[in-house]
C-alpha cells in the first residue's frame, strides 16, 4: 500500500483483511502491510488543512489489544472519514541484522468516536513493544484520501496473557495430560558447581531465582517469578525418574510431601513445546501465604492439590500420601522458596547430558496447533 504524504492524496486501501475496532464492521478497519516505498508524489488536494493528532493517548493494555485517543484542532473535525494508524514493533538492537525485518502495519479506520479499540493477534503479540503514530484523513469523491502530517511516534508495550487466556491453555494442556503415574520424589538437575557454590556460598540452601523466558511469549512469570526448578516425570517401566537429564549430572532428590501437599497451592503457569513432539506444562508450587502465592493468585490460574490432570496430592484411607504425575507431558516444577540440601540428598547419575532437550530460554513454536492459542504467542 502506498504512504500517504502531507497534502497529497493517495489511492484506497487494499482488499480489508479481519480486524476489529470498537465491534464496527470489517469495511470499518482494513488491515494493510506496507512495504516501505515511498509513494511518487499524486495531485495535490485543495481544502483545508486537515489537524494533526497530538497528546496521543494508549490505555487499556491487553497482550492482542489497546484503546488509543488523542486531541486535534476540532475546526476542521466535520470534513475527517477516516483515521491512519501506523503501528510498527520497536526495533531490537540486539536483533538478527540478517533477519527478516517484522512488516510494518497500517490500520486504516472510519472516524469513529474516541477513545477507539484496536484489536488483533495477527498484528499484535503479548509482552512486545510497539511504536504507533496517527493521521487523520479525509475521503474524496474520486476515491483518493487527503491527508494530515503524521503524529509525534509514541510506544507502548502489550500486556502479560490474562487470566483467561492461561485457562485457554489450561484446557489445550488438559486435552493431551494422559494418565496419572505415581512417583515419590521430586529432583531438580545442575552442574557439580552449581552445588559447590550452594553449599560454599549459600549455606547449603538452594535460593530462588528470576524464570528465565522459555514458553509461551505471553507467560506472566516469565522474568517476573523467583523460583526454583524441579521435576518429577518418571520412565513408565521403572517408576523411578530417568537416569539422564539436560541440565547436569549431578542430582538433588527430595521427598515429594516436603514441597508439595496440603500446605502449599498449585498453579498453572504455562503450555508449550520446541519444535519437537514433546509438550511442557509449567507448574507452580507455592506455600500458603508466601511471596509466591501471593505473586501467583492475581496471574494464574489456581489448580486443586488433589484433584487436576497434571500434579496431584491425594490422602489414601490409612493417611499416607500419595503423589501422581501426567504421563504425556514434561513437567517444570517451579518452587517459590528456599530448599535446603539437608532435606533431601546429591548424588550423580548415572545417564548423559541431554543437551538438546534443555529448555532454558527455549522459544515456544508458534505453528503448533496443539499448544498455542489466539492471542499471539
Amino acid at each position: 500500500m502506498e504512504v500517504p504524504s502531507l497534502g497529497h492524496s493517495i489511492t484506497s486501501p487494499m482488499s480489508p483483511c479481519e480486524a476489529m475496532v470498537n465491534n464496527l464492521s470489517l469495511e470499518s478497519l482494513e488491515l494493510c502491510e506496507r512495504d516501505g516505498v515511498k509513494p511518487e508524489a499524486s495531485a495535490m488536494v485543495e481544502m483545508e488543512e486537515l489537524p494533526v493528532p497530538n497528546s496521543i493517548k494508549i490505555s487499556n493494555i491487553t497482550c492482542d489489544s489497546f484503546k488509543i485517543c488523542w486531541d486535534m484542532d476540532p475546526r476542521a473535525k466535520d470534513k475527517i472519514t477516516h483515521y491512519f494508524i501506523d503501528l510498527n514493533k520497536k526495533e531490537n538492537k540486539n536483533s538478527n541484522k540478517f533477519k527478516h525485518k517484522d512488516v510494518p502495519t497500517k490500520l486504516v479506520a472510519k472516524a469513529v468516536p474516541l477513545p477507539m479499540t484496536v484489536r488483533g493477534h495477527w498484528f499484535l503479540s503479548p509482552r512486545t513493544e510497539y511504536t504507533v503514530a496517527v493521521q487523520t484523513a479525509s475521503k474524496q469523491s474520486d476515491g483518493d484520501y487527503a491527508v494530515s502530517e503524521w503524529s509525534d511516534i509514541i510506544e507502548f508495550c502489550t500486556a502479560d496473557y490474562s487470566p483467561v487466556h492461561l485457562t485457554q491453555l489450561l484446557q489445550k494442556a488438559e486435552v493431551i495430560a494422559g494418565r496419572m503415574l505415581k512417583f515419590e520424589v521430586f529432583y531438580r538437575n545442575q552442574h557439580k558447581e552449581y552445588f559447590d557454590h550452594v553449599k560454599e556460598v549459600d549455606g547449603s540452601r538452594m535460593l530462588p531465582s528470576v524464570k528465565d523466558n522459555s514458553g509461551s511469549h505471553g507467560s506472566p512469570i516469565s522474568g517476573k517469578l523467583e523460583g526454583i526448578c524441579f521435576s518429577c516425570n518418571t520412565e513408565f517401566n521403572t517408576g523411578q525418574p530417568a537416569q539422564d537429564s539436560p541440565y547436569g549430572r549431578v542430582r538433588f532428590t527430595v521427598p515429594a510431601q516436603t514441597l508439595f501437599g496440603p500446605h502449599t497451592r498449585l498453579y498453572f503457569g504455562d503450555f508449550y513445546c520446541m519444535y519437537t513432539a514433546y509438550h511442557y506444562v509449567i507448574l507452580v508450587v507455592a506455600p500458603r501465604g508466601s511471596p509466591g502465592d501471593v505473586f501467583c493468585q492475581d496471574r494464574l490460574q489456581e489448580l486443586n492439590v488433589a484433584d487436576n490432570r497434571f500434579l496431584t496430592c491425594v490422602a489414601t484411607e490409612d493417611g499416607q500420601l500419595e503423589f501422581r504425575h501426567a504421563q504425556d507431558v514434561i513437567l517444570e516444577v517451579i518452587y517459590t522458596e528456599p530448599v535446603e540440601l539437608a532435606q533431601g540428598t546429591v548424588a550423580e547419575i548415572s545417564g548423559h547430558q541431554l543437551m538438546s532437550m534443555s529448555t532454558v530460554n527455549a522459544k515456544k513454536d508458534p505453528s503448533c496447533k496443539t499448544c498455542n492459542i489466539s492471542v499471539g504467542r
